[in-house]
């Protein structure tokens, strides 16, 4: 094991701990839940399991090396060594959360509570910790590697997304703006372009695309169960296109590859906006004067699996 080792713990607050901030108290938190008739025991119940579980992975990788912990809106500023290994306690959402901000480092996922979460991206529990940690570090277990996407502006904006991307309104009006894509280039007015991932075309991508087939009264479609993790291609699809005078609804689908970018201009004065993996606080701006490009990411991640 390398002397500069760190082992990086990756947490987030439990609903009961969100409510306690919302409301100052437990107890404050408790009697608005009763209040609306909504039983607390499960509440609590989460949040036991998960800080049980919490502290055997933090009491399991101090013994083996310098130890950090970390929560979910630490991650932005966290800077990760090239060595770190570094241990998410799920949900699946965070796993993907973390990815984003890391460089190739191996992520160990822990899934809490099995019986609560299916865990997708959480192949391992916390009674596995130290023996996973033994074989990532000699090499034994492999990983599976997950294809980013990028979009960057000419205003020097970049953003990555592991699972999806969403260009469009910040609210529900319509999107305007120019796409470039093959060679091919029209105005478009719709509610927003989803750009999704492998490891995401599973997720948002797959209602697009149901409600698409439902409209064409299709049973069937070659990306219905979505496409390989580490595809070295992305998927493009334009929410509710809409045709006028202004607009037009010729590319509305499409795959993102090295060769084949998308380049979006945005058309609109104000309200514009980039955002990844559905959390809309972590954004960048498309507004007027924006040209954003979309893209491949030159990193990929890394998931340890078993």
């Amino acid at each position: 094991m390398k002397a500069n080792r760190t082992f990086v713990l990756i947490t987030r607050k439990t609903r009961l701990q969100e409510l306690v901030e919302r409301f100052n108290s437990w107890s404050q938190a408790k009697f608005y839940l009763e209040h609306n008739q909504i039983d607390v025991s499960d509440y609590i119940d989460e949040n036991e399991v998960y800080q049980s579980k919490l502290k055997q992975a933090e009491i399991t990788l101090r013994k083996l090396g310098r130890f950090q912990l970390i929560e979910r809106e630490m991650l932005t500023n966290y800077q990760f060594g090239t060595d770190d290994v570094v241990v998410v306690i799920g949900q699946d959402g965070l796993v993907a959360n973390t990815l984003k901000y890391l460089n190739g480092q191996p992520v160990i996922a822990i899934n809490p509570d099995p019986c609560r979460w299916d865990g997708k991206l959480l192949p391992f529990e916390v009674s596995d910790l130290t023996s996973v940690v033994k074989d990532v570090l000699e090499g034994k277990l492999t990983s599976r590697f997950i294809s980013f996407a990028q979009v960057s502006t000419n205003d020097g904006q970049l953003l990555r997304g592991v699972n999806d991307l969403f260009i469009g309104p910040k609210s529900h009006t319509s999107a305007r703006y120019t796409l470039r894509w093959k060679g091919e280039e029209e105005s478009q007015s719709s509610s927003g372009i989803i750009v999704s991932t492998g490891l995401g075309s599973t997720g948002w991508f797959q209602s697009i695309l149901a409600g698409a087939m439902g409209v064409g009264g299709l049973n069937e479609h070659p990306l219905q169960d979505g496409f390989d993790w580490d595809a070295k291609r992305l998927q493009f699809a334009v929410r509710e296109p809409f045709p006028s005078q202004t607009s037009s609804v010729k590319t509305v689908f499409g795959a993102i590859t090295p060769d084949t970018p998308l380049t979006l201009e945005s058309l609109m004065p104000e309200n514009g906006v980039i955002f990844s993996d559905g959390i809309e606080q972590d954004f960048i701006q498309f507004n007027a004067g924006t040209i954003a490009t979309v893209s491949l990411d030159n990193r990929q991640g890394q998931l340890v699996s078993n």
